[in-house]
C-alpha cells in the first residue's frame, strides 16, 4: 500500500508518511500507537483521509490507517437496536444498511464521507441532525492511561462540530461506536427548510427513511458534497469551514443566522464568505473554490497542500477584513504551522 498521503486523503494532495500501518483489529491498532508512543514517533491516525489537509512534505512519523470491521447487534422489536460498528467501517456504507434495514437515526447524515471511528470526534452532522443523537457510547483506547476506556454518550462531550475526542485529538484512539436506535419506517423530524421542501413536507414532520436518504444525497450531490471519482470538483473535505456563533450584536444585517440556544446566534459560513467577495470558482494558483459550494475548497487536479491552504487563508482573511468576525476550520491541518 503507497504511503503518499495523497493517496488515502480526498483532497489528494499530502506528502508520503515515514511509517504507514494499516490496523485491521484493535489489538493490532493499540500495539501499533502504543509502540509509536513509547518510541516518541507522532502518530498520525487515519481514517477516510475526509477531513484532513496534509502537507506536501509529508508526516514525519507512524500513520495508522484503521480498517477495524467489528460489528455486533442486539436488536428486538419493542426497543429496537444496540448496534456496535468498528471504526473502520465506512460511514455512508453503514448509513445506508441502517435506512436499508429500517434504523431509524441517522438518516439525515447519508453521504457525509469518512469512517465510523472518525464521526464522533466531528461530531458529524447535517440537515438539523448529529451524531450525537444516536451515540450510545464510544470505546476507546486511552493513550495517556494506557487502556480501553467506554464513553456514554453523556460523556462525550458533544458540541457543534467538536467532542471531548477533538478537544484531546492525541489521547484517545477511537475502536468501535454503539449506536441506539429505534426501528421504524418514518425518519426523525425533518428540521431543515431545503430538505422539507425536497421532500415535500412540512418542518417537524417525518418521510419514509428511504426518501430521506434519497434527498439528501442528491441536495448534498448538487453541491459537491458526495465524494465522485469522475468529478474533479469533489477532491476537497465538504465544508473547510464551521458555521461561527456569536452574539446577537455581532450578527451582520441580513446575514443568513439562527439562534444557536444558548443566546447566541450561528451565522452561515457560506453567506459570510460569499458577501466577502469569495465566489464560486474562484481560483488561487492550482487551488479552487468549488463551482458547486463557496464552503467547499477543492483540488482540481495540480493543487498542492500549500496552495489550498492559501486559498482558506485568504477566505479567512476576507470574512474577517468584511465583518470582524473568525472562520473556524471544520478541516485538520497536519504538518501547518497553526
Amino acid at each position: 500500500m503507497s504511503t503518499n498521503l495523497s493517496d488515502h486523503t480526498t483532497f489528494k494532495v499530502g506528502g508520503p508518511a515515514s511509517e504507514f500501518f494499516v490496523a485491521k483489529d484493535e489489538d493490532e491498532a493499540i500495539r501499533l500507537v502504543s509502540e509509536a508512543d513509547q518510541k516518541k514517533l507522532p502518530v498520525l491516525i487515519l481514517g477516510g483521509g475526509s477531513n484532513i489537509l496534509v502537507t506536501d512534505s509529508g508526516f514525519p512519523g507512524r500513520v495508522i490507517k484503521m480498517e477495524i470491521t467489528g460489528d455486533i447487534r442486539a436488536v428486538d422489536s419493542c426497543s429496537g437496536g444496540m448496534i456496535t460498528i468498528g471504526a473502520g467501517r465506512d460511514w455512508d456504507d453503514f448509513v445506508d444498511e441502517c435506512v436499508r434495514k429500517g434504523f431509524v437515526g441517522v438518516e439525515s447524515l447519508s453521504g457525509i464521507p469518512g469512517t465510523v471511528g472518525a464521526a464522533p470526534i466531528q461530531n458529524i452532522g447535517a440537515y438539523g441532525h448529529d451524531l450525537s443523537e444516536a451515540t450510545a457510547r464510544v470505546r476507546a483506547f486511552d493513550r495517556v492511561a494506557k487502556e480501553i476506556v467506554t464513553f456514554s454518550q453523556s460523556e462525550c462531550g458533544y458540541s457543534y462540530r467538536s467532542s471531548r475526542f477533538k478537544e484531546n485529538s492525541e489521547r484517545y484512539l477511537i475502536l468501535d461506536v454503539t449506536f441506539q436506535m429505534k426501528q421504524g419506517e418514518l425518519s426523525l423530524p425533518i428540521l431543515y427548510p431545503e430538505l422539507a421542501e425536497a421532500l415535500d413536507v412540512e418542518e417537524e414532520e417525518r418521510a419514509p427513511l428511504g426518501r430521506v436518504r434519497e434527498a439528501v444525497l442528491a441536495i448534498r450531490g448538487r453541491k459537491g458534497m458526495v465524494i465522485d471519482p469522475n468529478d474533479l470538483d469533489t477532491n476537497s473535505a465538504g465544508s473547510f469551514f464551521t458555521n461561527p456563533i456569536v452574539a446577537q450584536s455581532q450578527v451582520p444585517d441580513g446575514a443568513t443566522s439562527w439562534p444557536s440556544g444558548d443566546g447566541r446566534f450561528k451565522i452561515s459560513a457560506a453567506w459570510l464568505m460569499e458577501n466577502a467577495g469569495i465566489s464560486k470558482g474562484m481560483k488561487l494558483a492550482n487551488a479552487r473554490i468549488s463551482s458547486k459550494h463557496v464552503l467547499a475548497l477543492t483540488n482540481p487536479g495540480e493543487a498542492s497542500a500549500s496552495e489550498i491552504k492559501a486559498l482558506a487563508d485568504l477566505c479567512t482573511e476576507k470574512v474577517r477584513g468584511k465583518f470582524g468576525i473568525e472562520l473556524e476550520r471544520e478541516v485538520r491541518l497536519v504538518g501547518f504551522a497553526q
